[in-house]
């Protein structure tokens, strides 16, 4: 395992120096899913509010580009492209986010918190109905480029 980065030798929190790294091509795939009734999920079509999903890929494309304001150790990078995908389930709602940028350091954090920000807005577009509903699994799917190379998440993870 790596030593964590964001340390110095004291111990003091910091911000990664990246001017020296060179500007590669990356991206960084995410997921959280939204557990919610059969109930809540029959109601996506008329809610007053406007189509949760909709409101929720906004929301998400938005995070994805202030991710830098919200992660205090995190830095801003010129982000090129945001996606968000929905998979409606019997279960609830799948979110499955992509980033891609051209930058020094990777799109991970834009990402995990593109995915998170669209369950949150789903969760607040249908908590009228339920207010038991679940966020969970949020985690990183895959990444490209950077000095640390590839990663997918296997089933194991």
């Amino acid at each position: 395992m790596s030593k964590l980065s964001h340390y110095d030798s004291a111990g003091t929190a910091r911000m990664v120096d990246i001017s020296e790294k060179v500007n590669t091509a990356r991206t960084a795939q995410a997921h959280a899913f939204v557990r919610m009734s059969a109930e809540v999920l029959a109601a996506l079509p008329a809610n007053p509010k406007g189509d949760p999903l909709e409101v929720a890929r906004i929301a998400a494309i938005q995070a994805a580009k202030r991710t830098w304001e919200l992660i205090p150790l995190c830095h801003q990078i010129p982000i090129a492209k945001v996606d968000i995908d929905f998979r409606i389930e019997t279960a609830g709602i799948r979110v499955f986010s992509y980033v891609a940028c051209i930058a020094g350091t990777g799109a991970e954090m834009e990402a995990l918190t593109a995915a998170a920000v669209a369950a949150l807005t789903i969760y607040d577009m249908t908590k009228a109905l339920d207010k038991g509903i679940e966020i969970s699994e949020l985690h990183l799917l895959k990444k490209s480029g950077g000095k640390s190379g590839d990663y997918e998440r296997t089933k194991n993870d």
